[in-house]
This record gives C-alpha cells, sequence and structure tokens, in this order.
C-alpha cells in the first residue's frame, strides 16, 4: 500500500495535520548549529523558511511515520556568521514520527562531499 499524503478525515485521524507549523533544527556530526523557523505542511508539500534559507519539498506518511525530501536555499546574505550551508543549494532526506501536535524528525544532508545529519522538531501552530 502506497504511502497517503493529504489532510485528515473523519476516518483518517492518524495523518499529518495540514497547518503551519513552528520547527527548531539541531544540526549534529562536528558542523553544530541550529535554526528556527515558521513551515507549511499541506498534502504532501512542505514549504518554509528562517533568517537566512527558504526550504521546499516533499513527504509521505502511514501509520505514525513520515519521510520525505527537502531543498534548502540560502535566501539572505549572513555578515559575519559561518553558515553550514552557506550560498549552496542543499538537497535533505528526513524520516521520523508525527502525532496531531507536531513532528519530529531525523535527517541527512550532503554539503559537498560532507554529510550533515540534524534532529527537528515541528509544533502545529495552526491547523488547515
Amino acid at each position: 500500500m502506497a504511502a497517503k499524503a493529504g489532510p485528515e478525515t473523519a476516518d483518517d485521524h492518524t495523518g499529518v495535520v495540514n497547518g503551519l507549523y513552528l520547527f527548531e533544527i539541531e544540526m549534529r556530526d562536528g558542523r553544530r548549529g541550529q535554526a528556527k523557523g515558521v513551515a507549511v505542511l499541506c498534502d504532501g508539500r512542505i514549504m518554509g523558511g528562517d533568517s537566512y534559507f527558504y526550504y521546499t519539498g516533499h513527504y509521505t506518511f502511514r501509520n505514525g511515520k513520515w519521510r520525505g525530501e527537502m531543498t534548502v536555499n540560502q535566501h539572505t546574505e549572513a555578515v559575519g556568521k559561518s553558515l553550514a550551508f552557506a550560498g549552496r543549494e542543499v538537497t535533505c532526506g528526513f524520516s521520523g514520527g508525527y502525532s496531531a501536535g507536531g513532528a519530529e524528525v531525523e535527517g541527512m544532508a550532503l554539503v559537498g562531499k560532507t554529510s550533515v545529519t540534524f534532529t527537528a522538531r515541528l509544533t502545529l501552530k495552526e491547523a488547515m
């Protein structure tokens, strides 16, 4: 059975809720860093951003687990800061669990020839 993406219905209380989420990302494995921002999850699509980057991508979900892929692009110059993804388009893969109020993921991004792992927590602020 294919993974399902989309809004919850009366018969399906196990889906990723469409809406606006706050997120916190923590990078690991020698590339320490963090970011906070907002993302919209809607019918299998991800759109969002933080102070320096915007994110677009897609996801699927099933039985309390979800996974997806997103592309990260820089939109603002970070004067005096050293950003892990600075000036690069980076693709990230992720997987994790979700509930009605949010989600957690672990993922990996390939930055040049370096793999950067991360964790993220998403908190639902407004359902659609």
